[in-house]
């Protein structure tokens, strides 16, 4: 049967594709009908608890929203970009797009991004640490992948975006409606609005160790429990008046492990921390659900809704 993956099997996408190299499904959607439209978006994007932003002109000047109808009336007729966060949570029809990507975790989603871009408009050549399929709605967008970059790769001085200094485009396709382009993480990308078009970005949650971390810590801290304590390495005389010896970091990195080395408590906190809602205050106005399971050591399995265990 077909699917969104076209003729390739999820197997075979999560094997030799997924967060490895990109892929171009034609037809992803065959008739694709976009559920939302230009002027639908720009109403979004007028309500406070909307998050959204404005990226005009070939340098890319970013605005950021709400906005108000009178600022749509003055934009250029070319070259500007309306990107509107978590679509998903206000358009039912929207959300009903992640019911094509059920091969995937849905615990890893992180939401639905829609994009209406005039002629000629992007938001510039850029890299993502997270993998994304972009869905073409209606119009045509031109995509261009490029080199692999991460931290140390080149950034113009842009606030507020991370362009490219340099990109080395090595493929380029048009997407039509229906089409869909995904790109694992850190693969460099370019996309140019030929005539008006939607896009439509499913984006899958990736956060950084640190961000971790420093959850974790707030969840080890919330349990309680007996604390460990750090204590010295072999001491020398010499020791009191050098920098801190490698010893003692080795110390550290031990007591940290040890701190760490319960996997039944990994397992709780990442299904919460991985199924906390995107935006936690529109909960009850949105209805928004994520869920996620764990087995635990005895064999039975605890359920997770939006972080609160169940």
């Amino acid at each position: 049967m077909r699917t969104v993956l076209g003729e390739i099997s999820a197997k075979e996408f999560l094997t030799d594709y997924w967060q490895q190299k990109p892929l171009l499904v034609r037809a992803a959607i065959p008739g694709f009908n976009p559920p939302i439209d230009g002027d639908e978006l720009a109403g979004l994007a007028l309500e406070d608890e909307v998050e959204s932003r404005l990226i005009i002109g070939h340098d890319w000047q970013l605005e950021q929203g709400p906005f108000d109808a009178e600022r749509f009336s003055r934009l250029p007729s070319t070259d500007w970009t309306l990107l509107v966060q978590a679509v998903d949570l206000w358009v039912p029809e929207v959300a009903e797009l992640l019911g094509q990507f059920d091969f995937l975790p849905s615990w890893r989603v992180d939401d639905i991004m829609v994009s209406y871009a005039a002629d000629g408009g992007s938001v510039g050549p850029h890299f993502d640490y997270y993998d994304v399929f972009l869905l073409q709605g209606h119009g045509t967008r031109r995509w261009q992948i490029g080199q692999h970059c991460n931290e140390h790769t080149p950034l113009t001085d842009n606030p507020g975006l991370k362009i490219l200094a340099e990109f080395e485009p090595v493929d380029e396709w048009v997407l039509e409606p229906g089409d869909m382009l995904y790109l694992p993480p850190q693969i460099a990308h370019h996309g140019v609005a030929v005539g008006d078009c939607t896009t439509f970005s499913i984006g899958f949650r990736s956060p950084a160790a640190t961000e971790m971390l420093d959850d974790l810590a707030t969840e080890l801290l919330s349990r309680g429990g007996s604390p460990r304590y750090l204590t010295d390495p072999p001491l020398t005389p010499d020791l009191a008046s050098g920098p801190i010896p490698a010893s003692y970091v080795r110390q550290v990195k031990k007591l940290i492990l040890e701190a760490l080395d319960d996997d039944q408590l990994l397992a709780e906190w990442f299904a919460q921390f991985m199924t906390v809602p995107k935006y936690p205050m529109l909960v009850d106005e949105t209805g928004e659900q994520r869920s996620a399971s764990v087995r635990n050591n005895d064999g039975s399995i605890s359920h997770f809704d939006n972080g609160f265990k169940r």
